[in-house]
């Protein structure tokens, strides 16, 4: 049997990681990277530097598979997103079939939390359906909205009350119905800019607990264009962003 184990790291600062998760990294044999490409060199940076720094002198050996990429601005988005699993789960199965030996175990170091807008467990269990010699295990993380949350210093709720979480394509047609506050990820056009003058506050944060981190918050009316230039001017001079926020209206209770 081969064992794959998807451990959330958290959301950018090694110490987000937590004791489960070192458990998990020191029970491998394997560490499974996905290469992505020169701009986003940091991230697989920062995976071996938590191995580095927490595994107590246990040295897994590394194997690196090249990201597939999804197709941009596709007609049918979910299978544009079918296909991309499709593609990463012929990468991850030709890593176990040729880097790991039966018996052995392996990890993906999963930015944030496995559970939360990634695919590490939906290919996991196409895996496990498609073959006999094969168990995952998750292992959860922080996500990249804890942290935001805690870097501004703010509950995810308001007293009471629900909170969506939602991606920038989906609020892109309208505030969800029933809650006054929506966390958002995943939203490369800037969705937030839509509600300008409907009384909501925002929290917004990139690169969060990483050396590079920018954290706005206040009235979206007066930071909602200082968002998009700086979030735009980051992407220019990192080669990517990776970035969340929070809209609530202004006077829910917290």
């Amino acid at each position: 049997m081969k064992t794959l184990l998807l451990v959330g790291i958290g959301a950018g600062d090694p110490d987000y990681i937590t004791v489960q998760a070192i458990k998990a990294l020191r029970r491998s044999d394997l560490i499974l990277l996905m290469d992505k490409g020169p701009a986003k060199h940091k991230l697989n940076a920062l995976r071996r530097e938590i191995c580095a720094r927490f595994l107590d002198g246990h040295t897994p050996r590394f194997a690196e598979g090249l990201q597939p990429e999804r197709e941009r601005d596709a007609a049918d988005y979910r299978a544009s997103v079918d296909e991309l699993n499709r593609d990463k789960q012929a990468v991850f199965e030709q890593l176990i079939d040729q880097q790991l030996a039966d018996g052995e175990t392996a990890a993906l170091m999963v930015w944030g939390d496995p559970s939360l807008y990634d695919s590490s467990i939906r290919i996991a269990e196409a895996i496990a359906a498609s073959r006999s010699d094969f168990a995952f295990e998750v292992i959860p993380g922080i996500t990249s909205l804890q942290a935001l949350t805690a870097r501004h210093r703010i509950p995810l709720n308001s007293i009471g009350r629900a909170v969506e979480i939602t991606t920038g394509r989906l609020l892109a047609d309208g505030w969800p119905p029933g809650v006054d506050s929506v966390a958002v990820m995943l939203d490369a056009k800037d969705s937030y800019r839509r509600f300008v003058g409907q009384g909501l506050a925002i929290y917004w944060g990139a690169y969060v607990g990483t050396s590079d981190e920018i954290l706005i918050a206040g009235p979206l009316d007066e930071l909602a264009e200082r968002i998009a230039s700086t979030r735009a001017a980051a992407r220019e001079r990192n080669g990517w962003i990776m970035d969340s926020y929070l809209l609530r209206k202004e006077g829910a209770q917290e």
